[in-house]
């Protein structure tokens, strides 16, 4: 019998002028551990007239995790950072009980053919940290852990595992990790994983108990039971995770709480724009009807 309990493949959802693969939240499986929401970016080529802008838009309940493979955003928010993102690095902003940010084509690149490919994650916060104050913080690539091992190349681009830890100031047991492999393997890893477990395919394949599983989904473990694989050559996954919470999570546009009143009480803020501004940004994103 598989160890597989569910495959989640990737939807085609448009979030303003750009088109990207929907993984989570899914109809059959809302969250894996603490993970609520994952888009994958990509890749598109973009002409000098096209460009990212998506305008201020509010978060509450959740960190956002960007990590790309290709490009840049510039993202700004109403803490006043103004932070480039490039691949390999990590932006993680908490929104807490409440954060505005917008995520726009660094302006030296508006003019050039440019590429675009990652992934953007959301992360909800414990019941006891949902309306802690906003923060961000950033990562560059060097100080993500890496290493090898038996022909594998691991990062823990955040959370704990394999005695190791991110950098990244996450707010429960969790861990998101990248694998990539250029010759077959076969993983072995269960023992170093918790709670629910996810891995997401990128490129190449995954073979499972004889089935081969190809790019743009997610494979769902029974609890964290997927701890044997044969990753085949050329292949890049994410394997993301964690502690489940007790209570429920709600989730409307881009807030996310454990309480429904939360939720209808930001939109209502949002709606009489009472969050807090992004300084120089004149525009924002119109609450969903």
């Amino acid at each position: 019998m598989s160890n597989i309990s569910l495959i989640i493949e990737e939807r085609p959802h448009d979030i303003g002028n750009f088109m990207v693969g929907r993984l989570l939240p899914f109809r059959g499986k809302r969250m894996v551990g603490p993970f609520i929401f994952i888009d994958h970016m990509g890749p598109a080529c973009m002409s000098e007239y096209e460009n990212i802008d998506i305008p201020p838009h509010p978060h509450i309940g959740l960190s956002t995790l960007t990590y790309l493979f290709e490009g840049s955003i510039m993202h700004r928010d109403s803490l006043g950072i103004a932070m480039e993102i490039k691949p390999g690095q990590v932006n993680w902003m908490t929104a807490g009980k409440g954060i505005v940010h917008s995520e726009r084509t660094p302006e030296y690149l508006r003019s050039s053919d440019k590429m675009l490919h990652g992934l953007q994650i959301w992360v909800a916060l414990p019941k006891a940290l949902e309306n802690m104050e906003p923060s961000f913080y950033h990562a560059n690539e060097t100080e993500i852990p890496e290493w090898e091992n038996e022909g594998v190349s691991y990062k823990l681009i955040a959370g704990t595992a394999f005695g190791r830890q991110s950098p990244v100031p996450v707010y429960s047991p969790l861990f998101l990790l990248e694998l990539k492999t250029t010759a077959q393997q076969k993983i072995k890893i269960g023992h170093e994983l918790f709670g629910e477990v996810g891995i997401y395919i990128l490129e190449g394949s995954l073979e499972n108990e004889g089935i081969i599983y190809e790019p743009k989904r997610i494979l769902v473990a029974k609890e964290n039971e997927l701890c044997e694989f044969i990753l085949n050559q050329n292949t890049t996954i994410y394997i993301f995770g964690g502690e489940p919470f007790p209570e429920e999570r709600f989730i409307y546009w881009n807030f996310v709480a454990s309480n429904k009143d939360t939720i209808e009480q930001a939109k209502e803020n949002w709606k009489a724009q009472t969050f807090p501004k992004i300084d120089g940004e004149t525009t924002f994103v119109p609450l969903p009807s």
